[in-house]
């Protein structure tokens, strides 16, 4: 099983290129689903959450292929099954957008449900109910999500809470139904934004993305088209708490600095001297960093996938910082590891209490889920002495080759097999 070992204490100095947002990439490769026709996307990032995504379209029927550069083609001319087996499902829960595109073009969808998470339960109850709200006959049978519907209705949908999938698996599902669609308390992330201008280029009418009230105007059929897949926002943003904590300055290219708001606040109030351009980001620091307090929020609040990043910078901030996570129920799995590194945080239920030190010191540390994984990465770039991260599958699904881009940037840092 692979691990990293890095030796801490060197600032980080030189440029890198953030990849595609894998946040984005993953509803965009379900949108194919929706047409016949080819679908051609660029800035797909290589991850375990990618390669997982296409396997369970090719599993459907779906004729992928994965070009030499960053490019891949979808093509779901010839779909041979509507079922998403547990098998699949149970290793990404963003399987379940699936269950919007074929319900919309095929009528049927059979798709397991995706069971507990590590970070909390993230229920699916909201797109159920969005897809009944549609006109969709919906049973769990034998743990899966059985849908049926000869052609999907126009509806006002609004969701209890603001959910980032359940809002583009409703959208995906809507743009086929036959009449006008509203979307009320819909999710404003960047990555839904995305999805919509992709499904715009292929044919369909959407009105509001990026708001919380988006209007969709069904249409009979979509078409191909081509489409570029965002910057991962949170990919930057970690990179950015890694010079935070180790110092030093360097240059992110291909960014989307608009995207990240919250993140670029909090980071500037904790002491970087940060300048952006359209798709760039230069970020320095020295000294330590400064603690600050955090509440994560939907956007554009402060992200619950920075949260552990930003955790493991003020764990050798001036001061104390309280850290307040109100996205999901589980997510201080990384708080143990983070103190066997030597920092001091105690927590009281939703609330994480900080307090800096001067020092962290490495240690063997495991990783628990995908952004956990991260926090302890930055956290032995600041420690003094070495630090194995273990269980860096986790870390696989959502970032590019960390390890290869922080040596890029003068990290100490290496892959090895255990």
């Amino acid at each position: 099983m692979d691990k990293l070992r890095i030796i801490g204490g060197t600032p980080l100095h030189g440029e890198v290129s953030i990849s595609g947002a894998k946040n984005a990439a993953l509803p965009i490769l379900c949108a194919g689903l929706l047409t016949a026709d080819t679908v051609t996307l660029t800035n797909v990032p290589k991850l375990n959450d990618i390669s997982t995504t296409l396997k369970l379209l090719g599993q459907l029927g779906v004729k992928t292929t994965r070009h030499s550069d960053d490019s891949v083609s979808i093509t779901a001319d010839e779909v041979s099954t509507l079922e998403a087996p547990y098998e699949l499902v149970k290793t990404m829960r963003a399987s379940i957008l699936v269950l919007g595109p074929l319900l919309a073009r095929f009528g049927e969808a059979r798709v397991s449900l995706p069971g507990g998470c590590a970070i909390g339960q993230r229920p699916v109850d909201q797109h159920i109910q969005g897809l009944a709200a549609l006109g969709a006959d919906i049973k769990i049978e034998h743990g899966f999500v059985v849908a049926r519907a000869k052609r999907l209705k126009g509806a006002v949908v609004r969701t209890d809470m603001v959910t980032v999938t359940g809002t583009e698996n409703l959208m995906m599902a809507a743009v086929l139904a036959e009449g006008q669609t509203i979307l009320e308390n819909a999710a404003r992330e960047p990555e839904v934004i995305d999805l919509a201008e992709l499904l715009i280029k292929m044919g369909a009418n959407i009105k509001g993305h990026g708001t919380d009230r988006i209007v969709i105007e069904g249409v009979d059929r979509l078409h191909g088209a081509q489409h570029r897949v965002i910057p991962d926002r949170i990919e930057a943003g970690s990179f950015l708490c890694a010079v935070g904590a180790a110092g030093g300055e360097i240059m992110l290219r291909n960014a989307a600095p608009e995207t990240m708001g919250a993140t670029l606040a909090k980071l500037q109030e904790a002491g970087l001297q940060i300048t952006c351009g359209s798709d760039w980001i230069q970020a320095s620091m020295s000294g330590r960093p400064k603690a600050v307090d955090m509440r994560t929020h939907e956007y554009p609040g402060f992200a619950t996938d920075m949260q552990a990043q930003l955790m493991a910078l003020n764990t050798i901030a001036e001061g104390t910082s309280v850290i307040v996570e109100t996205i999901f129920e589980n997510r201080y799995m990384h708080v143990q590891e983070l103190i066997r590194l030597g920092a001091h945080i105690d927590i009281d239920g939703h609330t994480a209490v900080v307090r800096g030190v001067k020092t962290l010191s490495g240690a063997t540390v495991m990783a628990t889920d995908l952004r956990a994984s991260a926090s302890l990465v930055i956290a032995g770039l600041a420690a003094e002495g070495e630090t194995f991260v273990e269980r860096i599958y986790h870390l696989d699904r959502g970032y590019e080759r960390m390890e290869h881009k922080l040596r890029l940037l003068g990290a100490n840092i290496e892959r090895t097999t255990s």
